[in-house]
């Protein structure tokens, strides 16, 4: 744990999520301290999504507490935890096709009382601009038109709109070509050290996600597994194999929790 623990940002506490009989979340507990990066790793189907989800108010909590600057929100709508400072980068580049880059980029000031407020958008736009360069001469485009890198790049400069606080980021680097996957991954590691941005992201990519983050939990079936430093993890020869469903020995502790 880092030397920030005890400003806690986000607090999650024995949560638990179901899809019908189906134990998506099975008591995980959490946290992010303020300025850190936070990584959540595990195989398919180990139910980070179903976090972000859950921590968003996209899925509901069946028990368990979600504290955002020490107050309750499991209960919260989830426009109004974007309004609190929680912004979610979907799994698989959720745009707006037909819609421009700019429009789609506007969308992600719903929440913001100014909305309409020209001065302001064009201050974050700006930001967004400076962080995507390669965004600033498609503004007018179809959104659908842009490749898969640039069509992330304006999922994430869309969460940014709306000033979070902590941006959860689910597989960012899901579907894309290495070389943009590390241009990705240095651009969220500016984001934390130069905006303060505090990151939670959730990934199968492991050596990039230990390589920028703080932290990192494993989730095993819904369940935490373990946490470490990211340093240490990096350093286990057993990581990908063993927690990442890669191995007999993996399948036969799944096994195990069945009988």
């Amino acid at each position: 744990m880092s030397a920030r623990d005890h400003n806690l940002l986000l607090e999650v506490s024995d949560l638990h999520v179901h899809y019908g009989r189906i134990a998506a979340l099975r008591g995980v507990s959490l946290g992010v301290s303020t300025g850190e990066i936070v990584a959540v790793l595990g195989a398919n189907g180990a139910g980070k999504s179903t976090l972000m989800k859950a921590l968003t108010g996209l899925v509901p909590v069946w028990r368990g507490d979600v504290r955002f600057s020490g107050e309750p929100i499991a209960r919260l709508d989830a426009h109004k935890r974007s309004s609190l400072g929680m912004s979610l980068v979907p799994e698989g580049r959720k745009i707006f096709a037909p819609l421009t880059v700019r429009e789609n980029l506007r969308l992600g000031m719903f929440s913001d009382k100014w909305i309409g407020g020209r001065d302001l958008f064009q201050e974050r736009l700006e930001r967004v601009l400076d962080l995507f360069p390669a965004l600033r001469n498609r503004l007018g485009n179809p959104a659908g038109d842009l490749s898969g890198g640039q069509q992330q790049m304006v999922v994430i400069g869309r969460a940014l709109m709306s000033n979070p606080k902590v941006l959860l980021l689910d597989e960012p680097s899901l579907g894309l070509a290495p070389r943009i996957i590390e241009d990705l991954f240095q651009t969220i590691l500016t984001l934390n050290e130069e905006q303060g941005v505090t990151i939670l992201l959730t990934e199968q990519s492991i050596d990039n996600a230990l390589a920028i983050a703080d932290r990192a939990y494993v989730l095993q079936v819904g369940e935490v597994a373990f946490s470490e430093g990211a340093k240490e993890l990096l350093e286990r020869g057993d990581l990908e194999n063993v927690y990442l469903g890669r191995s007999p020995e993996y399948e036969r502790q799944e096994e195990d929790k069945q009988v």
